[in-house]
């Protein structure tokens, strides 16, 4: 069951770590950005950050899966380190233009705080991880790992949230209001139970 799970977590990071790519192949006015007024569109500062956070979230969120697993970290430790610090660069960059757009999320205070938030929890376990690798305090840094690819993975629950939330309430104004929080906070809760199962023996 843990096997099947962890593939299925597997294939969604994959499939939606490649979603920047929608917007090389896809007319903008359909994806996300046709919601923007004109005036966030025409903003360069806004853009150049959307762009960022999507496509080094996308990197983040592609790799970031690999990094679990005792096998893999005993037989590839080098590689874990490699993978590890393209991981904490590209999460850097994202989290802090997701805080930025943050403040320009559709709907309201509501959604935006819920977005920025997110956007410093993931910046946070992830900065204060390194710190702990570095003082030697592994397990430290694998549990706060654990709690930042829970906020990396915002993006594919967010996915998966949001579309049922409208079936269910018939109004997608109030749903992406909910899925601000719902993408993520869930996830971390899901995180303290797998810590718990990994390190309290």
């Amino acid at each position: 069951m843990k096997i099947w799970l962890f593939v299925i977590i597997c294939i969604l990071a994959i499939l939606i770590g490649a979603y920047p790519l929608i917007y090389v192949f896809v007319d903008h006015k359909n994806t996300f950005l046709h919601s923007k007024s004109p005036e966030i569109l025409g903003h360069i500062v806004y853009k150049t950050a959307f762009f960022a956070h999507i496509t080094f979230g996308g990197i983040s969120l592609f790799i970031g899966w690999r990094q679990f697993g005792d096998k893999f970290r005993s037989k590839y430790l080098n590689l874990h380190k490699i993978i590890g610090k393209v991981y904490v660069v590209c999460v850097t960059i994202s989290s802090l233009c997701g805080i930025y757009i943050g403040f320009y999320a559709n709907g309201n205070s509501i959604s935006a705080i819920g977005f920025i938030c997110l956007g410093l929890t993931w910046f946070l376990t992830t900065v204060i991880a390194v710190i702990q690798i570095r003082k030697g305090k592994v397990i430290n840094h694998q549990q706060l790992m654990t709690y930042s690819f829970a906020c990396t993975f915002a993006a594919v629950t967010l996915r998966l949230w949001y579309p049922l939330l409208i079936q269910i309430t018939k109004d997608p104004a109030s749903s992406y209001l909910t899925v601000a929080w719902l993408c993520w906070i869930p996830n971390l809760f899901v995180a303290a139970l797998i810590n718990k199962a990994n390190f309290s023996r």
